[in-house]
């Protein structure tokens, strides 16, 4: 294991995989968690938060879609674990870009995958260390876009992709 930034800042699934897959270049927070966690510019790594609740992927798989971006389904998507480092190059309370939606936000340039690392998390920025499990899959994540899930699979199509026919509540 390369040597790797002692901060992480722990984000939801799969908002921490379009930051490093590149496509997501502001991390939306308020304020006042900005504030309160500390949060710089400079080099830090991401950690894709453990808990992940059905609407909260489900409002990030359209809010994504939305962008053009493709996502992966949430089998896919490691939780529990350090997945790559970013720059932070600024903090904004205003922007023009489409993927602003707070009060506030990180800027992020040179994201770069690494090798999973179990890790826990914590709110703001926080010193990581390695250590535990990737979180298990629960069960709503092993159903996403089968027949019986809540949203339905088109039969006729099945390699489809999701669709919305109307914007997900958001859910916080």
């Amino acid at each position: 294991m390369r040597d790797l930034p002692r901060l992480a800042l722990s984000v939801r699934q799969p908002s921490a995989w379009a930051i490093i897959a590149g496509h997501k270049p502001i991390e939306n927070r308020s304020i006042g968690s900005i504030r309160a966690g500390r949060m710089t510019t400079g080099r830090i790594c991401i950690h894709a938060a453990a808990g992940l609740k059905e609407e909260e992927f489900r409002y990030l798989h359209w809010r994504l879609d939305k962008h053009g971006v493709t996502c992966p389904h949430p089998l896919d998507l490691l939780r529990g674990a350090i997945i790559g480092t970013i720059d932070v190059t600024g903090i904004i309370t205003h922007s023009d870009s489409e993927w602003f939606g707070g009060s506030a936000g990180l800027t992020l340039a040179n994201p770069e995958p690494v090798e999973p690392i179990p890790a826990a998390g914590a709110l703001g920025y926080f010193e990581w260390s390695a250590g535990g499990s990737l979180a298990p899959p629960s069960k709503w994540m092993r159903k996403w876009g089968t027949p019986d899930a809540d949203i339905q699979a088109d039969d006729l199509f099945p390699d489809a992709p999701i669709a919305f026919s109307t914007p997900p509540k958001r859910p916080w």
